[in-house]
């Protein structure tokens, strides 16, 4: 039985392609953005709509999960402290293992918990990388008094 909530958005059912070498399912949804996809002074505030056009396509060794994301960060401005708000579009890629498939053991690697993936670790690594390090609300703010 599968661990993973298949009622969550974020949660993908893919009975029609998995262990069918060479199958393709596409997938356009909006999903509510989990808690905690964001840095300090930026981030994609919890429920925020995540836009998602996605292709997944049946692998020799599991499912190869690709597409864009798109989504809105908010924050503050680093040196005045104005909001910052950032429309985000990204590509993103992931390899599902099969678990009985030779990369299963690799720590790096997402795996499939039967029928279902779960995109949350994915996206939330995919936007937190995209997101600035230093957001400002204009290249040239003057930045407080």
């Amino acid at each position: 039985m599968s661990r993973l909530d298949p009622r969550d958005p974020l949660v993908l059912d893919t009975r029609g392609v998995a262990r069918r070498a060479g199958e393709m399912q596409t997938v356009s949804r909006t999903a509510p953005a989990p808690e905690g996809m964001g840095l300090d002074v930026i981030g994609v505030p919890g429920g925020t709509d995540l836009e998602l056009d996605l292709r997944i396509e049946s692998v020799m060794e599991g499912l190869l999960v690709s597409g864009t994301v798109r989504t809105r960060a908010a924050g503050e401005c680093v040196r005045c402290l104005e909001p910052v708000l950032l429309d985000i579009e990204l590509p993103v890629q992931e390899l599902y293992a099969y678990p009985d498939a030779s990369t299963a053991d690799d720590e790096d690697v997402q795996r499939l918990d039967e029928d279902h993936l779960d995109l949350t670790v994915v996206l939330r690594d995919a936007v937190v990388l995209a997101l600035p390090l230093q957001p400002v609300c204009r290249d040239d703010c003057p930045g407080l008094c």
